[in-house]
């Protein structure tokens, strides 16, 4: 038997912001993306619900290490010690030990980083098998293959499995809750490139998968489209801005304008019920954090 189920951690009580792929495959199973220790018991209930369990896991697939992806790894690995982890070489320190990532976090969310992301304990170095991209990954009878797709993290990957084609795309290509049509942009400091990102989508674009999984949230139907129309918003909000920093008395009012323009532009596209969830999720204060840091460090290696 051979399933991909969308498990909802319902993260802040809300469905469709976070999302765990559960993979089955003649017995086998793994998770791909198992979310923030805050959703932890979410989790097991959902895998409880599909007469699954931590304990029959084999692996984790973690396309990057950030905490709403990650984050519940270590906990996972203490009650099923054999559950090996792929993670990618950048990440597999911070995943040893998470200390660094939690002060970057604390930086970022420094009023509710408990109540966001929970715990993240660390994972023991014998269960990581380190990525590079390029490799192969076998479950029961599906083969999932690995690419590297930086942009939005140094330490993104990828993975597309061969049986019904889906590739797995952490955060490579944006946020668009299922059902959807629209696609923006989450690109929070430090590794945002706009550059290397482009690199990203053509190595996914050149596996043809027939549908992408995104961790924010679930499946989408046509990768093409929904590459080509991200590419085009995450470049226009890299201009809105390089705009806002141009011409705001300071970073304030420069962040006060961009998540102003932003969320207005979500408005144009959702109903005001889907645009909370849309900039909740993503975080808009942190998408142009990201973008300015990128931003001056573009602007500084042009001079």
């Amino acid at each position: 038997m051979h399933k991909i189920t969308t498990l909802d951690d319902n993260w802040m009580g809300r469905g469709k912001s976070i999302g765990t792929a559960l993979l089955e495959s003649d017995g086998h199973r793994a998770i791909v993306d198992p979310g923030p220790g805050s959703t932890l018991d979410t989790l097991k209930q959902e895998l409880r619900a599909r007469s699954a369990s931590v304990s029959e896991l084999d692996a984790i697939l973690l396309t990057h290490i950030h905490l709403d992806h990650a984050g519940a790894t270590g906990a996972l690995v203490r009650e099923n010690p054999g559950l090996a982890v792929y993670v990618h070489r950048l990440g597999a320190p911070h995943m040893i030990d998470p200390s660094k990532l939690l002060a970057s976090a604390a930086r970022l969310w420094p009023d509710n980083l408990q109540q966001l992301f929970g715990e993240a304990l660390p994972v023991p170095a014998e269960n990581l098998h380190i990525l590079e991209g390029g490799e192969t990954i076998r479950l029961g009878s599906r083969k999932i293959e690995v690419a590297y797709t930086p942009g939005h993290a140094s330490h993104h990957v990828s993975y597309f499995e061969d049986t019904e084609g889906v590739a797995f795309v952490g955060d490579t290509t944006g946020i668009r809750i299922e059902g959807h049509s629209f696609v923006m942009p989450a690109t929070p400091p430090p590794d945002i490139d706009l550059k290397i990102w482009d690199t990203s989508f053509a190595a996914i674009l050149e596996r043809n998968p027939n549908r992408l999984f995104l961790t924010h949230f679930g499946f989408s139907e046509n990768p093409a489209a929904h590459i080509a129309q991200f590419r085009e918003r995450l470049h226009h909000w890299m201009e809105m801005t390089e705009k806002a920093i141009q011409s705001a008395p300071s970073d304030e009012t420069a962040l006060a304008s961009f998540t102003a323009k932003a969320r207005a532009e979500i408005g144009e596209h959702l109903p005001p019920q889907d645009v909370e969830q849309y900039a909740a999720t993503a975080g808009l204060n942190l998408s142009f954090l990201g973008l300015a840091r990128h931003a001056r460090k573009r602007a500084q290696a042009a001079s």
